[in-house]
């Protein structure tokens, strides 16, 4: 197994996060196309594009090892329906004027993260820590208390997305052929909705004569590249670690719902928000104190 490179692993994982944050303005490009639609296809040309990448970039005996081992190709499976569920979601929130619960959720995810770690890997949690979450557990509340119900779309998007980092940290698979395998198993199934559903919009020819064919075909690239950072920075990171860097993507997906798309931020969701974000700063002191004892 290929040693930890923490250096390496930041530079993987901010380049991961700060695509993610930007990429709402790639999703409202397609907003004509339906939520499912974006996510077929973006599974599709994601299979294609990762495969030609993956005949480009040796891996060499990655197809034996998974061969050998069936047990790492069911784990892939399930990461990939957890990838798939979470697009989905993600897609949806954008285009249906949700962006603040997307940020929301993102937000939550660090410390969705260091639960995680705690109840699943056996990592202890110290007490700044248990405070960071504690407060994040607050803000949700809040929002439950004001709103009048959970805010679904944040914790659909928090929880798949830290089930996936988590099972892809686990499974001895290399980021690009996993992430190629995780889409191959989902093609079958985004064949048999389009067979299913002749009357989508990208199911006529015409469509691909359109720009926003082109925006579509670019799911693939635009799909693998923070993916494939993301998985990499993995494996030279701790969990904890990953998830703090995770605070760049949906700061940017905040400014961009509020500056661009006039998004109306609530006093509730605000004071949600300021739970979550107190809860950060608390976990970023954490990690200061504790990366200065390591130092």
């Amino acid at each position: 197994m290929q040693a930890a490179n923490p250096r390496r692993g930041y530079i993987l994982g901010l380049t991961a996060y700060i695509i993610w944050g930007l990429f709402p303005i790639y999703f409202k490009a397609i907003a004509s196309v339906p939520a499912t639609e974006i996510i077929i296809h973006r599974v599709l040309w994601s299979a294609l594009f990762g495969s030609l990448l993956l005949a480009a970039w040796k891996h060499p005996g990655w197809w034996h090892e998974l061969r050998e081992n069936p047990r790492r190709l069911a784990i892939l499976a399930l990461s990939g329906t957890l990838i798939a569920a979470n697009w989905l979601t993600y897609v949806w929130s954008v285009n249906n004027g949700r962006m603040l619960e997307a940020s929301l959720g993102y937000y939550i995810n660090p410390l969705v993260n260091v639960l995680l770690g705690m109840l699943l890997l056996g990592e202890r949690l110290r007490r700044l820590q248990w405070v960071a979450v504690g407060l994040a557990a607050i803000g949700v509340a809040q929002q439950v208390w004001l709103v009048g119900s959970l805010p679904w779309v944040s914790l659909v998007l928090a929880l798949t997305f830290g089930f996936y980092g988590l099972i892809r940290k686990q499974a001895p698979v290399q980021a690009l052929p996993g992430l190629v395998v995780e889409t191959w198993m989902l093609v079958p199934l985004a064949l048999g909705w389009l067979l299913l559903h002749p009357e989508a919009s990208t199911a006529h020819l015409e469509f691909w004569s359109s720009p926003q064919a082109w925006w579509l075909v670019a799911a693939g690239p635009v799909t693998l590249v923070p993916l494939v950072s993301f998985n990499a920075a993995a494996r030279h990171l701790p969990y904890t670690t990953l998830g703090f860097l995770q605070y760049l993507a949906p700061t940017l997906v905040l400014l961009e719902a509020v500056l661009l798309f006039g998004e109306h931020l609530s006093s509730s969701t605000l004071t949600a928000f300021m739970f979550i974000w107190a809860g950060l700063v608390v976990y970023s002191v954490d990690i200061w104190l504790s990366l200065r004892k390591r130092g």
